[in-house]
């Protein structure tokens, strides 16, 4: 493969695997709550928080232990009601309003929970309909926190092995040192370095890793190293990271 290949068009798909969910004080009381569905006043739980802190992972983790329907916002109108399994609705502050309130008086009636998940709270989503408003601020929501620094380096190894490649441990301790404190960052980094290295043909360096991840990266890090001696021995970590901490 020369250097100015593109990368293959294969579109990354995470498996949401329970193996790789790891519990933390940022989403414990959400684990908490999604152990207790039966707990759920009106049958409905709202998971929130920003983008990459887990709230997808544990939407799919809870259908798959309920068998329920997995639903993203797009989907909704055409959804058949009334379910006839509990229901998971990803990115619901997206949803069609219409389709979304029918959705939860339609559950409410069969019984069956729901469960939503999105960035703001639900008492915060736009709507023009008082019935789906009143049913949002009634819903209970639940905050998945920022994630701890503990948990960074784990996610980042979780999401460059999901995308199958290797990047060296002193080149992932070295990105840690130098990314934003956020998972969305490292999930943004991750698919980043996939590109680079799938069009570079060859392994993720400092060098490679400091090109691709210009604007995320610390600017003077950045011009320190590309450049350089993509070789040479990386920057120690700045943290101390725990061994038996999880990842949401």
């Amino acid at each position: 493969m020369t250097t100015d290949q593109l990368p293959l068009p294969f579109a990354h798909r995470p498996d949401y695997a329970a193996a790789d969910l790891l519990a933390a004080p940022s989403n414990a009381e959400a684990l908490a709550w999604l152990d207790r569905t039966a707990a759920w006043p009106a049958g409905r739980l709202a998971l929130w928080g920003a983008a990459g802190c887990g709230k997808t992972h544990l939407l799919h983790l809870w259908a798959r232990a309920r068998r329920a329907i997995i639903l993203a916002a797009a989907e909704l109108p055409a959804f058949v009601l009334p379910p006839g399994r509990p229901i998971a609705l990803d990115e619901a502050d997206a949803a069609d309003e219409a389709a979304l309130l029918h959705l939860l008086n339609s559950a409410a009636e069969a019984g069956w929970p729901v469960l939503l998940a999105a960035r703001p709270p639900p008492a915060r989503w736009p709507t023009g309909l008082p019935d789906l408003a009143s049913r949002l601020r009634a819903t209970t929501a639940v905050q998945i926190a920022p994630a701890e620094d503990a948990l960074l380096r784990p996610l980042l190894a979780r999401l460059l092995s999901e995308r199958q490649f290797a990047v060296p441990e002193p080149v992932q301790a070295w990105l840690l040192a130098r990314l934003p404190r956020n998972p969305a960052a490292l999930v943004d980094a991750a698919a980043r370095l996939d590109r680079a290295g799938l069009a570079a043909g060859r392994a993720i360096t400092r060098a490679l890793a400091a090109e691709a991840l210009r604007d995320l990266l610390t600017i003077d890090e950045v011009s320190a190293t590309v450049g350089g001696d993509a070789s040479s021995t990386a920057t120690p970590l700045r943290y101390s990271w725990s061994t038996n901490g999880e990842i949401a």
